[in-house]
């Protein structure tokens, strides 16, 4: 800002001050111009004219208490440090609310030890200095440092009460806020929102909805604020009865028409998977606002209904802003239509950073890395999000040791990664191998205060899991201030993966709650261990608890029958998939079609030929089929049915089928597909390709062919 534009801002500010107030002495005429100067420069600081502030308070004639206290804040409020301990310093006649404000601004920029050396040198202290110190150390997550001040308050106010309260929360400990919670003489609806959310953030959905019905017996009536968490709390226990009770009170109290309150009902349709209900309710909403519409359309995508997304986009019930605009071209990314997302995307004006955003996303999503990092480089700004979301598209293909390089200029940058970021970055690590960058990246999370965060601390289990470091592991876990179901999960699959059958079943028998993932997870470890028959056991546990079976537990039954040759067992557990319709699950059909033909049953087919669709993954499974069980002439027409239907061949399809005609003496038709994935599809053999080749020409007495084709091998013989 030059000088010029400065003269013309304090003009402006000073065309309502009366100029004769500022010239005579009487006290009533200097108090309404001081007050007017006063009124400008908190004016400014709301704008973050910090210079234009600056140089009004610089003009001053007179200056008292309040004039400082308001440029401090000026400064603090625009974080700048340096220049408000300068003016405090400056200031003679200090009272303790400009103690408080350079308290408030030290805790503000997470500078506790220069916070609590100002508050212990402090002359006089109240009730908000307290409260300041409190805070301050809540904010920056030392919830022992608070609770150590709030025992030693002389006084305190619900405001205090609160500050601990949010403390605990924050941390996940809920038993501790629930104490404090408990004690507290006096309490606001900040008080109940902070308990019922609280509750809410580590999944004691049941306790958050009873402090709900607990704030009402209190006479507590809720406002806008309540109301949504409230619906958050039904929304963990997917109890729709509940929902409409609340919707009636909702209309009692005359939150009806209230958009907000709406759209968290909305969400909370959503979220129980009520999406036809969602609709109906988003139908009949007084008012809608772009969120709501954004929200839907997002529900719509999420469920695979693409379609209906669309649809809704494009009818006259959306509000077409940005935000509606960025959730559709995710949702065309999603279907694959790439062209259409550009499309959308070019028509926005003013792009954000969260349609940019979805756009990084889309081109990673359809494998299009080369124009997600175009997109990326040419973003005006990038947040958190931005660098997460192309670190994630690096991962997604595969592209492990870019995902790190782009972590690390993210590092060089000084902005902290996102609990994203630092997931994917995890996870990179875990499949290089490279536990000593993930050990780098650990020390990181603690620096950034990330390491609590369950999504964080879940990759670090699994990172050094993967990285064979199980006493990382535990460490990792005994650390971790809030544990949810996707933690003991992660350290259950941790033993697994190492071969730890014993400590997973300990782990598994210690956790609070289990879902269908922590089953699963004990069965896999138990057909990973050979216990066939432990595993079947466990399975049917499952089953008399009433948990649904999940795709990846019936993928390791079948394995455990395949590898048992127990035909009579895997047709009982074809039953089972077809009662519980997952014959529709590509990965399902596919190990199904696998038991059969390993154990020596052409069921196989009828299981291929019932699916709705087929991947490659499925034609190889049956040309393997074929090779396993000689059916030579079978493989050759399923591998020319693979190319009619536009299947593309790979090394495992060759396989098969060179296999099939080995175990045939096909000789002629074997060498002729040896010959052509070379040629043709460029693919080179590996070793065991070679071994069917010399194993069929030497049974044919071919030995020349046997010698030259050895001789030509491209990679060393075992």
């Amino acid at each position: 800002m030059n000088n010029a534009t400065l003269r013309r801002l304090l003009r402006f500010h000073f065309r309502s001050l009366s100029t004769e107030s500022l010239r005579t002495p009487q006290n009533s005429q200097h108090d309404c111009g001081l007050l007017q100067y006063n009124k400008r420069i908190r004016r400014l600081t709301k704008l973050g004219q910090v210079q234009a502030a600056r140089q009004l308070f610089d003009s001053m004639p007179r200056r008292d208490s309040v004039s400082f206290n308001s440029m401090l804040t000026c400064y603090i409020q625009n974080n700048q440090l340096n220049e408000a301990k300068s003016l405090f310093d400056s200031f003679q006649d200090k009272n303790v609310v400009t103690w408080t404000i350079l308290l408030s601004g030290y805790a503000k920029c997470g500078l506790m030890n220069e916070a609590r050396i100002l508050f212990d040198s402090m002359p006089e202290r109240n009730v908000v200095s307290w409260n300041s110190l409190v805070s301050g150390y809540v904010h920056n997550g030392d919830i022992r440092s608070a609770r150590e001040v709030f025992d030693k308050m002389p006084e305190r106010n619900v405001s205090s009460w609160n500050s601990i309260l949010t403390g605990y929360c924050r941390c996940g400990m809920v038993k501790e806020a629930r104490e404090v919670f408990d004690r507290m003489n006096e309490r606001n609806s900040v008080s109940w929102i902070v308990m019922i959310s609280g509750y809410f953030e580590v999944n004691q959905h049941r306790e958050s909805w009873y402090v709900f019905l607990l704030m009402l017996k209190s006479g507590m009536m809720p406002d806008q604020a309540i109301f949504v968490v409230g619906v958050s709390a039904i929304m963990g226990l997917n109890d729709l009865d509940l929902l409409g009770s609340l919707r009636t009170m909702v209309i009692k109290l005359g939150y009806e028409g209230d958009v907000v309150v709406g759209t968290a009902i909305l969400n909370a349709y959503m979220r129980n998977g009520s999406l036809d209900e969602a609709y109906k309710f988003f139908q009949g909403m007084p008012k809608r606002n772009e969120y709501s519409c954004t929200s839907m359309i997002a529900s719509f995508a999420q469920c695979g209904r693409l379609d209906d997304a669309i649809a809704l986009y494009e009818s006259g019930d959306c509000i077409k802003g940005v935000g509606s605009k960025s959730t559709i071209l995710a949702a065309y990314a999603q279907r694959g239509n790439i062209c259409e997302a550009r499309r959308v995307f070019d028509e926005i004006r003013c792009p954000n950073v969260v349609a940019w955003n979805a756009m990084v996303a889309g081109y990673a999503q359809n494998g299009m890395l080369e124009e997600a990092k175009a997109m990326f480089l040419r973003m005006p700004i990038r947040n958190a999000v931005s660098w997460a979301t192309m670190i994630s598209g690096f991962v997604q293909n595969e592209k492990f040791k870019e995902a790190l390089e782009l972590f690390a200029e993210l590092h060089r940058t000084g902005e902290a990664p996102s609990h994203s970021g630092f997931t994917s970055a995890l996870s990179a690590c875990a499949t290089l191998g490279d536990v000593e960058l993930g050990r780098q990246i650990h020390t990181l999370t603690i620096k950034t205060r990330c390491q609590h965060n369950p999504y964080v601390g879940n990759g670090l289990i699994s990172m050094y899991a993967k990285s064979k470091n199980m006493g990382d592991v535990s460490q990792a876990f005994s650390t971790m201030q809030v544990r949810d179901i996707v933690s003991w999960n992660s350290l259950i699959a941790g033993f697994s993966e190492n071969n730890m059958l014993d400590d997973a079943l300990d782990t598994f028998q210690k956790m609070p709650k289990r879902d269908e993932v922590s089953w699963t997870t004990v069965i896999s470890a138990h057909v990973q261990a050979g216990q066939f028959e432990n595993a079947l056991k466990m399975f049917l546990q499952m089953l008399r608890t009433g948990m649904k079976p999940r795709d990846f537990a019936l993928i390791s039954l079948l394995s455990a029958c395949s590898s048992t040759g127990t035909t009579k067992l895997g047709k009982q557990i074809h039953g089972l998939i077809l009662k519980n319709g997952f014959n529709s699950c590509l990965c399902v059909c596919n190990a199904l079609i696998t038991m059969y033909f390993k154990c020596g049953s052409l069921d196989g087919f009828s299981v291929f030929e019932d699916m709705p669709v087929q991947d490659i993954i499925s034609w190889n499974a049956v040309l393997t089929g074929c090779a396993q069980n000689g059916l030579g002439e079978k493989a050759i027409r399923i591998f020319e049915q693979m190319k009619a239907a536009g299947i593309f061949p790979d090394e495992i399809s060759f396989l098969g089928v060179i296999g099939a005609c080995c175990n045939a003496g096909l000789v002629d038709k074997a060498q002729a597909y040896f010959n052509c994935m070379r040629q043709i599809y460029g693919i080179s053999p590996m070793t065991p390709k070679y071994s069917c080749m010399v194993d069929l020409l030497g049974k044919a007495g071919e030995l020349y062919e046997v010698q030259t084709l050895t001789d030509g091998m491209p990679v060393e013989s075992d």
